[in-house]
This record gives structure tokens, sequence and C-alpha cells, in this order.
């Protein structure tokens, strides 16, 4: 009788310490994946509501362009001049500056046209 008495004992230790460590482990996930992607759409969120006609802007396709109008759902891109695109709100990724632009290298350009000729 007394070995049966410490093969449960053993038993519920055993069970104890697994559930300690799937609760830690839950912890870990929970602080390492969870919380930083709640925190992530939260502030897309609050970006998307700050939205105003104005403001530059990149789709998630990568379409840059300047708002012209903005509605409940949608915003509409002024993409190029005269060229407007009616877009879902929740498509946009980011604000952005003007200076985001890359500029062209003039010397490769150059460089290219001279090889061409040849």
């Amino acid at each position: 009788m007394v070995h049966s008495f410490l093969v449960l004992g053993q038993a519920f230790g055993g069970g104890a310490t697994n559930l300690l460590f799937f609760a830690g482990l839950a912890a870990i996930m929970y602080f390492v994946l969870i919380r930083p992607q709640q925190k992530q759409v939260k502030e897309q969120q609050a970006m998307i509501s700050s939205l105003k006609k104005g403001d530059d802007v990149v789709t998630t396709g990568g379409i840059l362009g300047k708002i012209a109008l903005v509605t409940d759902k949608t915003v509409t891109l002024e993409v190029s001049s005269g060229v407007k695109l009616r877009i879902l709100k929740s498509a946009i990724q980011a604000k952005v500056t003007v200076g985001d632009e890359p500029v062209k290298d003039e010397k490769k350009s150059d460089d290219s046209k001279k090889e061409e000729v040849k």
C-alpha cells in the first residue's frame, strides 16, 4: 500500500509541474507574440482615423498618393495630376513625407546613354 501512495504522489507532483510549465509558456507567448501585435493594430487604427485631406500616404500595394477626399470607409488618392483612385481606408499602410521619394542618380543615367551609343 505504501508503494501505491508514492506513485500517486509523484503523479500529482508531476502534473502540477507540467501545469506551471504550460502556464509559463503561455505567458511568454502572450508577451512575445500577441501583445506586440495588438499594439501594432491599435497604432494602425489610430493612424487610419487621423487621415485628412492633403496627407501623403502609401497603400499596402505600394501606391503613393496624396489624399484628395476622405469618407467613412474610403479614401480618394490623387496618384498623379488628374489621376484619382478610390480605395478602402484599411488599404492605407502608412503616412509618408514628400522627401521619401528616391532621387535619380544623374551619373548612372549619363553613363548608360554613352554605353548604348557605342
